[in-house]
C-alpha cells in the first residue's frame, strides 16, 4: 500500500517539482552580476515602429511622443488603428505618425493588426520592424539598441518590459507589479546568463524584416508573442533578451481592467502548457535543440499565483497521506517544492523586488493567489480563447 501511494503521488509531485526547480535556477543566476555587452559601433539599420491599436485615442499620443524623438532620417512610425470606434487615428496623425485604419469583426486581435501593418511597410520594407503597445514608454536609446542587437544577432530581440503599479495602488497591484518583474526580468535574465532564449513579450520585441515570412502574424491567438517566440525558435531564430532596452507601462487601476488583463494572460499562458508543451518537450528532445528546450521548460513555469496554489495543495495532501498511511516519499518531495519556492522568491525580492514591494506586504503573497481561484476555475470551466482588450482606466 505504502509504495502504491509513493508512487501514484510522488510521479505527479516530481512533475510539479520541475517547474519550481526551473524557476529557481533562472532566478538564482539572474541575481549574479553580468557586464552587459558593448553595442557594434555601427549606423543604426533602417527601422519602422509598428503600434497596434484599439481604442487608445487617451494614451497613444504619450506612447508616440516617446518613440518619435528616437527616429531616424528613413525611418517609419505606424499606427494600426484597429477596429477603433473612437478618433484614435485622429490622434496617432495629429502626434506625427503614419496612420492605417483597419476594420474587421469577424478577424479581431492584435495579431491580424500586426500582420496588416505589416503588409502595408512591405512595399518600403526597413531593415528591422520593432513592436510597441500603445500603452506603452520607451526608455532613452531604446530604439537605436534594440535594432543593433537584432540586426547583428540575426534574432528576434526582446526589450526588459516592466509594467508598473498605479501611484497609490493597493497591495494586490504591488504583488502584481513584484510577480510580472520575476516573470519579464528576473527569469529572462537568468536564462541569459547561459546564453539561452527568451520568450517573446508582446511589445518591445525587434525582428530582422526578412525572417518575418518564417512566422504567422495573422492571429487571434490571445498569446500571439509567445506562440510567435516558439515559432521563431522552432526555425532556428530563438530569441534574444535585451534588457538594456526598457519598455514600461502602467497596470490598469480598476478592478475590471485588471481582471480583463490577467484573464487573458493567464488562460493563454495556461492553454499554450496543456495544448503545445508536451509536443515542445517531445520535439526539443528529438531535434537536440536546447534552445527549444530552454523555451518550453521556461513555458512550463505557471504563473507564480497558481503555483503556490498546486503547491500548497500538494503539500497538504502528501502530509495527510503521510500521516495516514505511512507513505513519506510524496511528503518529501513536496516539501522540499514548498522550501524551494520559498527560497526563489526571497531571492528574486532580495535582488529585483525591495523597490517594489515591503517585505512585510509580500507576507500577503497567499492570500493574494488564493484571490486568484475563481481565475483558474475559468479555465477549468469556460476558458478565455478570443483576444479581448483590457479596459483603460478612462474607458
Amino acid at each position: 500500500m505504502i509504495t502504491f501511494l509513493n508512487w501514484l503521488l510522488g510521479v505527479p509531485l516530481a512533475i510539479l517539482l520541475l517547474p519550481v526547480l526551473v524557476l529557481f535556477v533562472q532566478v538564482l543566476l539572474a541575481g549574479m552580476p553580468v557586464r552587459a555587452p558593448a553595442l557594434a559601433q555601427r549606423s543604426r539599420p533602417r527601422v519602422a515602429v509598428l503600434v497596434p491599436a484599439h481604442n487608445e485615442s487617451s494614451i497613444i499620443k504619450a506612447t508616440l511622443d516617446s518613440l518619435r524623438p528616437q527616429l531616424l532620417a528613413g525611418d517609419r512610425l505606424l499606427v494600426v488603428a484597429d477596429n477603433c470606434s473612437d478618433d484614435t487615428a485622429a490622434t496617432a496623425r495629429a502626434a506625427g505618425a503614419e496612420v492605417v485604419e483597419r476594420s474587421n469583426d469577424q478577424q479581431r486581435g492584435k495579431g491580424y493588426a500586426l500582420d496588416f501593418g505589416a503588409r502595408h511597410l512591405a512595399s518600403d520594407a526597413p531593415d528591422v520592424l520593432i513592436i510597441v503597445d500603445a500603452d506603452c514608454q520607451v526608455s532613452e536609446g531604446f530604439i537605436e539598441c534594440l535594432a543593433i542587437r537584432c540586426i547583428d544577432s540575426g534574432r528576434p530581440t526582446q526589450a526588459l518590459d516592466l509594467m508598473r503599479a498605479p501611484a497609490n495602488s493597493g497591495l494586490k497591484v504591488q504583488i502584481a507589479e513584484f510577480a510580472w518583474c520575476v516573470k519579464n526580468k528576473a527569469r529572462p535574465l537568468g536564462w541569459a546568463r547561459l546564453g539561452l532564449p527568451c520568450q517573446l513579450m508582446g511589445t518591445g520585441m525587434a525582428f530582422v524584416w526578412r525572417d518575418l515570412p518564417l512566422i504567422t502574424l495573422a492571429s487571434g491567438h490571445i498569446v500571439e508573442d509567445l506562440k510567435m517566440g516558439l515559432d521563431f525558435c522552432r526555425s532556428g531564430k530563438p530569441p534574444l533578451f535585451c534588457p538594456e532596452a526598457l519598455v514600461t507601462s502602467y497596470f490598469p487601476r480598476s478592478d475590471e481592467g485588471l481582471t480583463t488583463q490577467r484573464t487573458r494572460w493567464e488562460h493563454g499562458h495556461l492553454g499554450v502548457i496543456l495544448g503545445d508543451a508536451p509536443k515542445l518537450l517531445g520535439e526539443s528532445i528529438a531535434r537536440r535543440n536546447l534552445n527549444l528546450l530552454a523555451m518550453t521548460l521556461d513555458l512550463l513555469v505557471p504563473p507564480l499565483a497558481l503555483l503556490t496554489l498546486l503547491l500548497g495543495a500538494a503539500f497538504i495532501l502528501s502530509w495527510l497521506v503521510f500521516l495516514l498511511f505511512g507513505a513519506w516519499l510524496p511528503a518529501l518531495i513536496a516539501s522540499l517544492a514548498v522550501a524551494m519556492l520559498m527560497v526563489t522568491i526571497l531571492l528574486a525580492w532580495s535582488r529585483f523586488g525591495r523597490g517594489i514591494i515591503a517585505f512585510s506586504a509580500l507576507l500577503y503573497a497567499p492570500f493574494y493567489a488564493l484571490k486568484k481561484i475563481p481565475l483558474y476555475l475559468g479555465f477549468l470551466i469556460k476558458r478565455q480563447v478570443e483576444w479581448v482588450r483590457s479596459k483603460r482606466d478612462d474607458s
